[in-house]
């Protein structure tokens, strides 16, 4: 998995035009891409206004349900409760849509009927020897089951989005085991919360309010009666929530949370400071921990993409368990992908691992740092790529995309995106929990149910429909 923190930059004036992302992936790899822009298709005005309650948010791992969305025949006009993160996926579901399906024909995306675009991306699929299927954190559950099945027919890899994020989580736990507790019990029970390595007020903007800091619990009625920590290498706005703010070191996580266990354990620090920390400060966590009634330790990527990985992972959870002997302690991870959660769950019940599962010698084998997708590419292993409901593009390493322009690309979108314009073959989808309903995950491995808003456009399947033609016409040439 990448190291995407601790990068040492050099940052220099310079007055050559700053180039958008379109002009530079250009410029840097010399594809021509595809930005036509495409508006939605034309709704129905006269329809009656209604109200639907109730609406689980499909944005983050919150999975915020209670949503209230205003809708006119075939359009969102508004929609209540919801962040600005959540209120812009649904109320902007119709901007930048993709419309048809598409076949790249002499470097040119060219429209094409569903019928032919399934038919082209299974012979691709069908023909490649070591395909990667990958994404998967944006659609249902139910389409991931279908993704897994169809990873494990062709004897490729099936990996998601957590391989550059919450997959040191998966690996720590996998050493350590899980400490946890559902958001709703954080909410009525906690009066300690630690925000280690994360920023909630910027990232799930409604956590706060709903499930931690500024929630109304059943027995912990407020603010008043918790207290917040944030652990972080610099201020953040969730600085603004804290009682006590301590500044890490960066990279020195695993060395401060080490402390801590020495101190709970009764055992001596021999050092002023540690991780950048002052001894006091250290001692003062350690107190307001072991008085607490209930704590709980919510992480985040300042942990699980900084220098220990999975072992800062395998620590939180060992800290978490030595309070136990304390007092009521838990650790839980701050997904990110609305259905993050359930493509690790999906892949786990149906492979026996989370993330990074290699089908190629007909069984599941999972060895992150050689079976994940950003190694993979790395390394141009892999022939082929189902991409579906991400845009890794975007957001991979430079050289993992330079080795996947070189392949043949299948992507599974609602909009445009890097990955869609250098696709072989683009297939448009109906937006899960907006135009289609479906099984999601919360952070806390909570499942709830997504709901149906609104029609998708006109000849637009669910993920998991394209999936099971896809699968059928496979299984027609294999």
């Amino acid at each position: 998995m990448p190291t995407f923190k601790g990068i040492l930059v050099k940052v220099s004036k310079t007055e050559k035009k700053v180039l958008n992302v379109w002009e530079l992936f250009e410029k840097e790899y010399n594809v021509k891409l595809y930005t036509e822009d495409f508006a939605s298709e034309n709704i129905n005005a006269k329809a009656e206004t209604k109200v639907i309650k109730n609406v689980v948010c499909s944005f983050c791992g919150c999975l915020c349900d209670d949503l209230e969305v205003e809708v006119s025949g075939n359009r969102i006009l508004k929609v209540k409760k919801a962040c600005v993160l959540g209120m812009s996926k649904i109320i902007h579901s119709n901007k930048n849509r993709i419309l048809h399906p598409y076949i790249r024909v002499n470097g040119r995306l060219e429209k094409t009927d569903l019928e032919t675009a399934i038919k082209k991306a299974a012979k691709i699929l069908a023909e490649s020897k070591f395909p990667l299927l990958y994404g998967w954190s944006n659609t249902t559950v139910e389409a991931i089951r279908l993704g897994a099945e169809l990873a494990e027919y062709l004897g490729g890899v099936f990996d998601n989005t957590s391989v550059v994020c919450h997959g040191p989580t998966v690996l720590g736990v996998q050493e350590a085991g899980y400490v946890t507790a559902t958001l709703g019990q954080i909410r009525n029970y906690a009066d300690l919360m630690i925000y280690w390595g994360c920023n909630p007020l910027h990232a799930h903007p409604r956590h706060a309010n709903r499930y931690s800091a500024l929630a109304k619990g059943v027995f912990v009625k407020s603010r008043k009666e918790r207290k917040i920590v944030v652990i972080d290498v610099k201020e953040t706005d969730s600085v603004k929530l804290a009682d006590l703010f301590i500044k890490v070191e960066p990279g020195r996580d695993y060395e401060l949370i080490s402390a801590l266990r020495a101190l709970i354990k009764g055992y001596d620090v021999e050092f002023d400071e540690v991780a950048g920390v002052d001894i006091e400060t250290i001692r003062k966590l350690v107190e307001m921990m072991i008085t607490a009634k209930f704590g709980v330790i919510f992480y985040g990527l300042g942990l699980t993409m900084s220098i220990g990985k999975g072992r800062n992972i395998e620590e939180i959870i060992r800290l978490a368990q030595d309070l136990n002997e304390w007092t009521k302690f838990v650790a839980l991870p701050m997904r990110g992908h609305y259905n993050v959660v359930g493509a690790n769950q999906v892949s786990t019940w149906s492979t026996g691992y989370a993330f990074a599962v290699d089908f190629r010698r007909k069984y599941p084998r999972h060895n992150p740092g050689v079976t994940s997708a950003t190694d993979l590419l790395n390394e141009g292993n892999v022939d082929a790529a189902l991409i579906v409901a991400s845009d890794p593009v975007a957001h991979f390493p430079a050289k993992a995309v330079e080795n996947l322009l070189k392949i043949p690309v299948i992507t599974l979108d609602p909009k445009w995106n890097l990955t869609a314009a250098i696709s072989t073959v683009v297939i448009p989808v109906a937006m899960a929990g907006v135009e289609v309903e479906g099984t999601a995950y919360r952070m806390d491995k909570v499942p709830l149910r997504v709901k149906k808003l609104v029609e998708p456009p006109n000849g637009v399947l669910s993920d998991e429909e394209v999936l099971k033609l896809l699968l059928e016409e496979i299984k027609k040439l294999v």
